[in-house]
C-alpha cells in the first residue's frame, strides 16, 4: 500500500507515543508492508517531527518484534511469519480466560447486550469485507468482559499482544475463507454467560482464540502444498 500521500500530522504534546502509535498501526494495518525498509528521515518527514521520536519508535517497535535491524544498518517492517504464531495465540487465550475468571462475577445483562450489539457489527464488517474495522470490532467484543477485570496489568500485556494477532489476521483476512466463524463463537460466549456457566465460558473462549489460529494454520498448510505441487 502506498502511503506516501498521507497528510496525518502530529499535533499533541506526546510527540514520542503518538509517533510510535501511528507506526505501529502503520505496520498493523499493511500500510507499511512487511520486508519494506523504514528511513528514519523519511518518516520524520512525514509526520511532521524531527528524527529523535522517530528512531525511539523505530527501537521500542523493534523490541515488540514489529521491525527489525539488518546487519547493514538498515530497519525493515518484520515479515509475517507464522512460525512462533501458536505461541502469541496460546498466550492470550491463558490471559483472557484469567481476566473473564477476574469479571465473571461483575458481568451484567447490560454487558451481555453491548457484547450481542459488538457482534453484530463484526458480522456486518465481515459481510462488507471491510478487515479493519472487522478485526477493530472483533477486539472490542472481547475487551467488553476483559475491561470489567481490575487487573490493570493484564489488561496491559493482553492488549500489546493482541497489536501482534490483529496484524497476523489482517493480514490473513482476505486469504482465510471461514473467518466468519468467529461470530457463532462469540454467540456461543455469550449463550455461556447468560446460562450463568464459568466453565463453560472459559472453554468457549479457549475455542474461539484456538479456532482462530486453526483456520490460519489450514490457510498456510494449504499454501505449502500448492508451492509444492506447483514445483
Amino acid at each position: 500500500m502506498d502511503h506516501s500521500n498521507s497528510s496525518q500530522k502530529i499535533k499533541r504534546t506526546s510527540v514520542r507515543e503518538e509517533a510510535y502509535m501511528i507506526l505501529r498501526d502503520w505496520i498493523v494495518q499493511g500500510i507499511l508492508a512487511p520486508g519494506q525498509q523504514l528511513r528514519d528521515k523519511e518518516l520524520a518527514e512525514q509526520l511532521g517531527v524531527s528524527r529523535t521520536p522517530i528512531r525511539e519508535a523505530l527501537l521500542r517497535l523493534e523490541d515488540e518484534g514489529f521491525v527489525e535491524t539488518k546487519p547493514s544498518r538498515s530497519t525493515i517492517v518484520s515479515p509475517i511469519r507464522f512460525e512462533g504464531i501458536l505461541n502469541i495465540y496460546s498466550i492470550v487465550w491463558t490471559l483472557e480466560k484469567l481476566a473473564m475468571e477476574q469479571a465473571f462475577d461483575f458481568i451484567e445483562e447490560r454487558h451481555l447486550l453491548e457484547m450481542e450489539a459488538t457482534n453484530h457489527e463484526v458480522k456486518n464488517a465481515i459481510d462488507e469485507g471491510n478487515q479493519i474495522v472487522a478485526v477493530q470490532k472483533d477486539n472490542d467484543f472481547h475487551s467488553i468482559y476483559i475491561n470489567l477485570s481490575t487487573n490493570d496489568e493484564l489488561k496491559r500485556i493482553l492488549s500489546g499482544l493482541k497489536q501482534k494477532l490483529k496484524r497476523m489476521e489482517l493480514f490473513y483476512f482476505n486469504q482465510v475463507s471461514d473467518v466468519h466463524l468467529s461470530v457463532d463463537e462469540h454467540d456461543q460466549i455469550i449463550q455461556a454467560l447468560r446460562n450463568g456457566s464459568l466453565s463453560m465460558v472459559l472453554e468457549v473462549i479457549e475455542k474461539n482464540w484456538k479456532e482462530s489460529y486453526l483456520r490460519i494454520k489450514a490457510h498456510t498448510e494449504r499454501e505449502i502444498s500448492g508451492v509444492k505441487e506447483n514445483e
